[in-house]
C-alpha cells in the first residue's frame, strides 16, 4: 500500500496507526540569538503545495507557506533554546534541546518523528534521521519553515533593543557588517559568548561589553 503522508518517500517504514512528525532547526550558525526549532504533523487531506528546504525559498516564500503550514497542519510547535543554554550545553546539544522541546510540545503526540541531518535527540518517542530530509519529506520541510520564520521574526524583535548591530539585516549571522557592528560596539547579551568571534572581541572589549 502506498503511503498517505504527503512527501513522505514510499520505501520509509510507517503504518496506518503511524503519527508522523516532521522537525527540524534554524540558527546554528548565528553568532547571535537563540537557536530555533520547530515540529509539524502535516494533515494528509490538506496538502500544502510548494514545501520545500526553507533555505531554499525566499523570505517572501517563506512568509507565505507559513501561515498555511499553521492552518492546515494537525498539529505543530515551535520552540527554541537560548543563548545562555548554547554557551552551556555547545550548540549541537542545544539544537537537540530545542528540537526535543518542539516535539514535545505538540497537542498531538507523534509516534514517530523524522529529524533532519545525520542524529535524532532524545526523546520519549521514537525518532528517525534523514539527511537532507527538509528537501525530501513535506513535514520536515514544514517544520525548517516554521522555524526559519519564527527566528527570522526573533532576530526583528532583537534589532529593536539592540538596533547598532543591525541583527534585521543579518539576523545574527556572522557577516561583514554584523562583525563591523561586533568590534565597534563589543558583545550584547543576545552574543554566542562561546563562539569564536564573539569570544575574541570580549576579550578585546573586556569589562566595556553591552549591558542589557
Amino acid at each position: 500500500m502506498k503511503n498517505i503522508y504527503p512527501g513522505l518517500f514510499d520505501d520509509l517504514p510507517f503504518s496506518l496507526d503511524e503519527i508522523i512528525c516532521g522537525v527540524d532547526e534554524a540558527g546554528r550558525g548565528p553568532l547571535a540569538g537563540p537557536v530555533f526549532a520547530a515540529a509539524v504533523i502535516l494533515d494528509p487531506h490538506q496538502p500544502i503545495d510548494g514545501l520545500r528546504d526553507s533555505k531554499k525559498l525566499t523570505e517572501a516564500r517563506r512568509d507565505l507557506l507559513a501561515p498555511q503550514i499553521k492552518a492546515k497542519a494537525l498539529a505543530w510547535a515551535i520552540a527554541e533554546a537560548s543563548e545562555e543554554e548554547i554557551d552551556r550545553l555547545n550548540i549541537l546539544q542545544a539544537s537537540m534541546l530545542a528540537m526535543r522541546r518542539a516535539v514535545e510540545a505538540l497537542a498531538t503526540v507523534p509516534t514517530l518523528a523524522l529529524i533532519d541531518g545525520n542524529r535524532c535527540p532524545v526523546m520519549p518517542i521514537r525518532g528517525m534521521a534523514i539527511i537532507g530530509g527538509d528537501d525530501k519529506v513535506d513535514s520536515i520541510s514544514a517544520a525548517s519553515i516554521l522555524a526559519k520564520t519564527a527566528r527570522d521574526a526573533a532576530l526583528v524583535h532583537l534589532h529593536a533593543a539592540y538596533p547598532e548591530y543591525c541583527f534585521d539585516q543579518h539576523k545574527g549571522y556572522g557577516t561583514k557588517l554584523h562583525l563591523e557592528r561586533l568590534h565597534l560596539h563589543g558583545a550584547s547579551p543576545v552574543h554566542r559568548r562561546s563562539f569564536a568571534p564573539v569570544r575574541n572581541v570580549i576579550a578585546l572589549f573586556g569589562a566595556q561589553e553591552v549591558v542589557a
